[in-house]
């Protein structure tokens, strides 16, 4: 494991060279260093996330609904999202990994990705306070907040609705393996719908694969004769 952190790097992707760069270390160390790591730093990071994209929603949709942002929100703070902006900036090749962990992917997990960012935006915070924060936040969030033209249905909640519709049982959902380690752990879930259909898919997380599984089961039922 290298202890020293890429300040040039870091620099390129915050945007300038932070005078003390000890809550950045923090937010770029995972656990399986044994050292202390970015997990209170990510629930910092999570909150300022949250009450950024919050705002923004707030003032760029007026008319929206409070149940249509509160579906915006999940989208744009999801796992899935903080994970696509950290592969982007190229984050986790900051963090700091144990050998296990390193040899094990953890670079490439979307789990500790979405974390590196959640703790990254944590660290800012602390170190350079909100404004600096919602800035990072804009600058790699903006157009994906824009974007939303409508609020975007989650499918699970979706393909409840689509069972309710039909008056079919509601979607039953359960993991089929696990696989991996603890810190980059792979889902495989199943969902069905009484006898109707059923579809699998994997992911990060439970959540995740959940997710996947109900998008996949909904363009099979998109897919069948009425």
């Amino acid at each position: 494991m290298s202890d020293a952190l890429d300040t040039g790097a870091l620099a390129e992707i915050i945007g300038f060279t932070p005078d003390d760069p000890a809550p950045y270390e923090l937010a770029l160390t995972h656990g399986s260093t044994g050292r202390p790591d970015y997990q209170r730093l990510e629930f910092l990071g999570d909150r300022v996330l949250g009450l950024v994209i919050a705002s923004e929603l707030y003032t760029r949709f007026p008319t929206a609904s409070e149940g249509e942002m509160s579906s915006r929100l999940h989208v744009l703070a999801s796992g899935a999202t903080c994970a696509a902006v950290a592969q982007r900036l190229n984050l986790t090749a900051l963090v700091r990994f144990g050998a296990q962990a390193r040899n094990d992917g953890g670079r490439y997990s979307d789990n500790i990705a979405a974390d590196a960012i959640e703790a990254l935006i944590g660290a800012l915070y602390l170190d350079r306070g909100a404004d600096t924060a919602r800035r990072f936040i804009l600058a790699h969030w903006n157009e994906m907040i824009d974007g939303q033209q409508a609020a975007p249905k989650h499918p699970k909640a979706a393909l409840q609705e689509w069972a309710l519709a039909r008056k079919r049982r509601p979607p039953e959902y359960e993991i089929v393996a696990r696989e991996g380690p603890d810190h980059a752990p792979r889902f495989r879930v199943a969902v069905s719908i009484g006898k109707l259909a059923r579809a699998e898919a994997e992911g990060a997380s439970k959540q995740a694969a959940e997710k996947a599984a109900a998008t996949a089961l909904l363009a099979e039922l998109e897919g069948m004769k009425p």
